[in-house]
């Protein structure tokens, strides 16, 4: 069993006054199309963290069948939204995979590839790491095997769990994915507007 856990706390500052999630992507507020397509993948549970305009973020998502988990403490960086779904998980979850809200380019079948890859190094590996990459270069969704859920809920690093990547490279399992849609995420204006530019 997989659990995807979407990060949709966060204030956005980069973007400036508004609420990157709840701009228009598509037709739809962003964290909608996202959350979408988290559940047309092949995920087991779908888990939204909420916190910076909870209502509005919930509101949004109010016809999608998902659960949700409020991090009252989302000021203090993402690792707190991270442990806040990791928390609130099944307990029967093999793996935990962390998907960040602002990838709107991320389609069902690149999530499918990165956790058949998990559940293919699962039968190898009890602890795996698996990190898609596209041409050298890390992305996102990382999922954490279960085995890990000590170590995220006790991380210490408020920026995220990168460092937990480093230090267990041993079971690291980097899956080439073919576009660049696990690194496009949506910080910016200038990002947000480049996804007009580019046609998408």
């Amino acid at each position: 069993m997989v659990s995807a856990i979407v990060l949709a706390a966060g204030e956005s500052t980069r973007m400036g006054a508004d609420n990157k999630l709840l701009l228009p992507f598509r037709g739809q507020p962003l964290i909608k199309h996202i959350v979408r397509t988290v559940l047309q993948s092949e995920t087991d549970e779908v888990l939204v963290v909420l916190g910076h305009q909870a209502g509005c973020v919930r509101e949004a998502l109010a016809a999608y069948d998902v659960t949700f988990a409020h991090n009252p403490r989302y000021r203090e960086g993402m690792t707190t939204s991270i442990q806040a779904g990791v928390q609130a998980a099944s307990a029967h979850a093999a793996g935990f995979m962390i998907c960040l809200s602002d990838l709107p380019m991320i389609e069902p079948a690149e999530l499918n590839q990165v956790m058949a890859a998990f559940r293919e190094a699962a039968a190898r590996d009890p602890q795996p790491i698996i990190r898609p990459v596209h041409q050298g270069k890390p992305g996102n969704p990382v999922i954490f095997s279960a085995p890990y859920k000590p170590a995220i809920l006790a991380h210490q690093d408020l920026r995220g769990c990168q460092a937990l990547v480093k230090q267990n490279h041993a079971h690291v399992i980097t899956v080439e994915m073919a576009t660049d849609h696990v690194l496009r995420d949506v910080d910016t204006p200038e990002a947000y507007r480049s996804l007009d530019s580019t046609g998408e």
